[in-house]
């Protein structure tokens, strides 16, 4: 159920992009998260996995495409960090809320 609720928070940023840039929300998203499954299940030698796994939004012709071949780089080491807080920010929470439920 947790992590359910995370990768469904996760998937916010792309449907919030794709319908600010007016394009189709539900199925950007679906081929995204198609591509990515994708990539999980190939082996690790398949050379479509890299493009796969850089799968992104082209939100100005509406489709998804290999966001590393169009030159988009994005800094991982930002992003790890940001998910690190937010899971951090969320254990919090869920603690607090089970110290309040214990102590009434």
């Amino acid at each position: 159920m947790g992590v359910e609720a995370f990768a469904s928070a996760l998937l916010v940023i792309p449907k919030i992009l794709a319908v600010n840039a007016a394009a189709d929300a539900a199925e950007l998203t679906a081929n995204l998260r198609a591509a990515h499954f994708e990539a999980l299940a190939m082996d690790k030698a398949d050379p479509r996995r890299a493009s796969l796994i850089s799968t992104g939004l082209d939100l100005t012709a509406g489709v998804i495409r290999d966001n590393l071949a169009a030159g988009v780089l994005e800094p991982a080491m930002s992003k790890i960090k940001s998910l690190q807080f937010a899971a951090e920010a969320a254990v919090t929470i869920l603690r607090h809320r089970r110290l309040d439920q214990d102590g009434q």
